[in-house]
């Protein structure tokens, strides 16, 4: 997580960024999700894609993951709102660009972005200069998780209804919280009105992952521990649905990677496909 008193973005958000441009530039269309705003926001030095974690061979898998996970929560968002719900809360935002990629649907909702504090300083002042403004429905939500704040009392602050239905999602979060901080988010969630969804990525254990996955999590783990940002909490799917439904989520889900890679990639004829070892819990109010 970011440092809630430097303005920058996390270098793990930056990275996520990056690798949806790169997506972009380097992979044949059709392009499961087209994103170089967040390129723009983050604003790298002119030599960004020869950085040893932009190798567009050695990451495809990763950025194929992360490309395949944005889709699903954007697809996912898509049929809430036609099912009437009206707010989406993104947990540890990062360089989350829905709102600005996407306004047609963003502006049905009312949309909450959380980070911390210097994260969302930051975006505020890119956003403003870049010229995308910050519109009526999208609340950039600072929360300092590192002092407990209560994000659920700073959303309601920003004029989130807690009685409404909502979409909330956490995706690239997990594997920086404790267990026991996730589960709380957990037991949070489940007191949002009936109804709302839940859809949180989680990082598998290395015995999980396919044999030609288990270096990319490995060089994963290393960067992230460079970074001062260590990986500290892996989850099998049985142990996600049992936190979720110990919680108090009675309808809780696990969606593999595998099925994610399926539903987005299985007609290509590039061979680009996700890698093993991200799956996401849905889990229903």
């Amino acid at each position: 997580m970011a440092d809630g008193q430097s303005e920058v973005p996390d270098s793990t958000a930056v990275r996520t960024a990056l690798w949806r441009a790169m997506h972009v530039q380097v992979d044949s269309p059709p392009h499961v999700l087209e994103d170089e705003i967040g390129l723009r926001l983050a604003a790298p030095d002119k030599d960004w894609r020869r950085r040893h974690d932009m190798d567009p061979h050695a990451t495809s898998g990763l950025r194929a993951a992360i490309v395949a996970r944005s889709r699903y929560i954007e697809d996912l968002i898509a049929k809430q709102a036609d099912c009437g719900v009206t707010q989406y809360v993104i947990l540890g935002a990062g360089l989350d660009t829905f709102a600005q990629r996407r306004p047609e649907l963003a502006s049905r909702l009312r949309v909450f972005e959380v980070d911390q504090p210097g994260a969302q300083a930051w975006k505020r002042h890119r956003l403003l200069e870049l010229g995308y403004g910050i519109p009526d429905w999208l609340h950039l939500v600072p929360v300092d998780f590192e002092a407990s704040e209560d994000w659920l009392k700073e959303l309601a602050t920003a004029g989130f209804d807690a009685g409404r239905p909502a979409v909330i999602v956490s995706t690239g979060v997990t594997m920086y919280l404790t267990k026991d901080a996730t589960a709380a988010t957990l037991r949070q969630i489940t007191g949002l009105a009936p109804g709302s969804t839940l859809a949180m990525t989680f990082l598998l254990p290395a015995e999980l992952l396919d044999d030609a996955d288990r270096p990319g999590l490995r060089a994963s783990k290393e960067g992230a521990q460079a970074s001062g940002t260590p990986f500290i909490s892996f989850y099998t799917p049985h142990e996600m649905l049992a936190l979720a439904r110990e919680a108090g989520f009675t309808d809780a889900r696990h969606l593999s990677g595998a099925a994610l890679a399926h539903r987005y990639f299985a007609d290509r004829t590039d061979r680009l496909r996700p890698s093993s070892g991200e799956d996401l819990l849905l889990a229903t109010t």
